[in-house]
């Protein structure tokens, strides 16, 4: 009576033996793997270049301090004896540089465009701050070949050629009804596999990020939020990509739709953003400061002498009490409009600061919207390369040239003698500590645009159905 015994029903598979079987599947594409091991190549080159970026530029600024001393002996020795603190003065550089953080070889941002040192003299600043910003703008446009690259341009694609024929592969096949009646199919198929998918692309991206954690020594808060970055921007595009697959439309139908979307969301999109907040919020160049500046230091020269001294006291009257102008030339009269002319375009200098804060503050709002946005806001935040980074570079720089003046400035408006031993005493350049910032706007809206791609995925992976004849 055996036959009367009711069928065993089928067991399902345990969940480990389920994604060993989902792995080897997937391992067995050759596809797969050589994509896999491409984008893993293109990330180790990517840290790699970054790796080697932030070395050379951390050689550059260890060979200041040489110059710098050897520097100081020659003018020591050229205008030390004659006393002239107006000569040591104009013809002294100083160097100052803004050192890369250890996370700067994932972002390099705007440590490729504008100059991370800059040698100083007690003249005008604005045009000693700006007259290096000159750069190429087709190589900017190109940008730097980084880890934020291949995340926010290269990794999308991998990802969609890896899932966009997940469900539709499968329907082509002919294989879809047998697997979604299979015990454990369904949903939790689809999940498995791309989770897969996806586990390996994050795994290819951050493998290379964690060698060079460890090489430059990353502090463990910065690492947490780059991995974070990564597997959040990961997670949109994934349930992005799923959102298209689980449709019934043909595997090319949904490769087109996932390429438009991805041509869309970081190529198009930011483009006319960042040219409709360059129309909302007009910011000159800090060349534009520099010409200013000039223009109005020139035009001293031919101001009579006693006018620019009695405007200079005006605002600085410490120094009312110096001996009258002798005839001819006078140092301290030279100065005195250098520091007029810093003065002079100081509102500009403020608007042109607050056009960029405000464009920045602008660019990390639209992260919220655009998830490439929000990932390189937030990886040059963490990175320290961005537009903030950049203007606490100048403000030490400022922070420096003030310390400069106040130095130079009792010799020349008490017309002291400036011996050898004041060329050792002069102001020494301070690099700004490192600041530990953790981008939590930036990876807070990358978190919620994510997880809203997951939801609608999870819910269009439920309603696949068999085929229908």
């Amino acid at each position: 009576m055996a036959w009367m015994r009711p069928a065993a029903k089928p067991k399902e598979p345990r969940p480990a033996d389920a994604w060993r079987h989902e792995l080897r599947l997937l391992l067995r594409s050759r596809l797969v793997c050589v994509a896999l091991a491409l984008l893993f190549l293109l990330a180790s080159l990517a840290v790699w270049s970054g790796l080697r970026e932030v070395a050379r530029q951390q050689q550059t600024i260890a060979r200041l301090a040489d110059l710098q001393q050897q520097d100081l002996a020659a003018q020591a020795l050229k205008h030390g004896r004659s006393g002239d603190a107006g000569s040591a003065a104009y013809y002294t550089f100083h160097s100052s540089w803004d050192p890369p953080s250890p996370a700067a070889f994932l972002a390099l941002g705007l440590r490729d465009a504008v100059p991370y040192v800059l040698r100083i003299r007690a003249l005008a600043l604005q045009a000693q701050l700006h007259e290096g910003e000159s750069f190429n703008p087709e190589l900017a446009l190109a940008g730097r070949f980084d880890f934020a690259f291949v995340l926010v341009y290269l990794a999308p694609l991998f990802l969609i050629a890896l899932l966009y024929e997940l469900v539709s592969g499968e329907r082509r096949a002919g294989r879809l009804d047998t697997l979604l009646a299979l015990p454990g199919g369904g949903r939790g198929l689809w999940l498995r596999r791309a989770g897969l998918r996806v586990g390996l692309v994050f795994a290819c991206l951050v493998l290379p990020v964690l060698a060079g954690a460890a090489c430059s020594a990353m502090p463990l808060p910065a690492l947490a939020s780059v991995l974070l970055c990564t597997a959040a921007y990961l997670a949109f595009w994934s349930g992005l990509s799923l959102c298209l697959a689980a449709g019934g439309r043909s595997s090319a139908a949904q490769a087109l739709s996932l390429m438009g979307c991805w041509a869309l969301l970081t190529l198009v999109l930011p483009t006319l953003a960042q040219a409709v907040l360059a129309r909302a919020v007009p910011v000159h160049q800090g060349v534009d400061l520099m010409l200013a500046q000039r223009q109005a230091v020139h035009g001293a020269w031919d101001l009579p002498r006693e006018a620019t001294l009695a405007q200079f006291f005006r605002s600085h009257p410490e120094w009312r009490q110096t001996a009258p102008l002798p005839a001819g030339f006078h140092w301290k009269w030279y100065y005195a409009f250098q520091q007029l002319g810093d003065e002079r375009v100081a509102p500009q200098v403020a608007d042109y600061r607050q056009g960029l804060i405000a464009r920045q503050a602008w660019t990390e709002r639209l992260g919220w919207l655009l998830p490439g946005v929000g990932v390189q806001a937030a990886l040059h935040r963490q990175a320290e390369t961005d537009l903030r980074a950049q203007l606490a570079y100048q403000d030490a720089v400022a922070e420096f040239h003030a310390r400069l003046r106040a130095f130079y400035y009792p010799f020349l408006f008490q017309e002291r003698r400036f011996t050898p031993e004041d060329f050792v005493a002069q102001p020494v350049f301070r690099s700004r500590p490192a600041a530990s910032s953790w981008p939590a706007g930036s990876l807070l809206g990358l978190g919620l645009i994510a997880g809203l791609a997951l939801v609608l995925a999870l819910r269009a992976l439920g309603r696949v159905r068999p085929n229908r004849t």
